[in-house]
């Protein structure tokens, strides 16, 4: 298994079919939650869900476009962290990222996507990281400025989240600004 160690405790492991049930379970047990943010977790319904996710998301890292992984925190996955896209041609990438409600308020996400931000610029040769956050997910939010991302603007009619029309907030930070 492809993995990438933040700490003794954290660990981002790149998608498996394995991982299939317990996005499931997590999905199942918190989709009150989940659904607030993710358009795709109300029809999360079943195993085959998560797999063709897993497939697709093997697919885009095989082909360079992508890296989906599983954040795995004291042995277990608690939530996911991705490239969403990598532009070698704009020298971008773009991150996402969702934890299981129960992990939350502890840094694990700050830390996983700290992580990523450096593996962009270090290993990917990456210039820009850009995450897209919905404008009223101030947890989101908070982990960009906690890593010191600038606030490019605000896009409106982004997303539709379960028939809610929503607006991101997109944060960037450049290989420059780590300086």
């Amino acid at each position: 298994m492809f993995t990438l160690n933040i700490g003794p405790d954290l660990q981002l492991a790149l998608v498996q079919p394995s991982f299939a049930r317990r996005y499931l379970d997590i999905v199942t047990a918190e989709r009150a939650y989940i659904s607030k943010w993710l358009p795709w977790a109300t029809h999360a319904n079943n195993e085959a869900f998560f797999l063709e996710f897993i497939r697709k998301s093997l697919q885009g890292y095989a082909e360079g476009k992508s890296m989906t992984c599983a954040i795995v925190y004291q042995h277990t996955v608690v939530g996911n962290v991705s490239f969403n896209s990598i532009d070698q041609e704009l020298k971008k990438v773009v991150v996402g990222y969702w934890l299981s409600e129960k992990y939350q308020g502890s840094g694990i996400v700050t830390k996983a996507v700290s992580f990523l931000i450096e593996y962009a610029f270090s290993e990917l040769n990456m210039d820009k990281v850009e995450i897209c956050a919905a404008v009223d997910n101030t947890a989101s939010r908070r982990v960009c400025e906690r890593l010191n991302m600038v606030l490019e603007g605000i896009i409106s009619n982004t997303e539709n989240v379960n028939s809610e029309i929503i607006d991101h907030a997109v944060y960037g930070i450049h290989r420059t600004d780590l300086r």
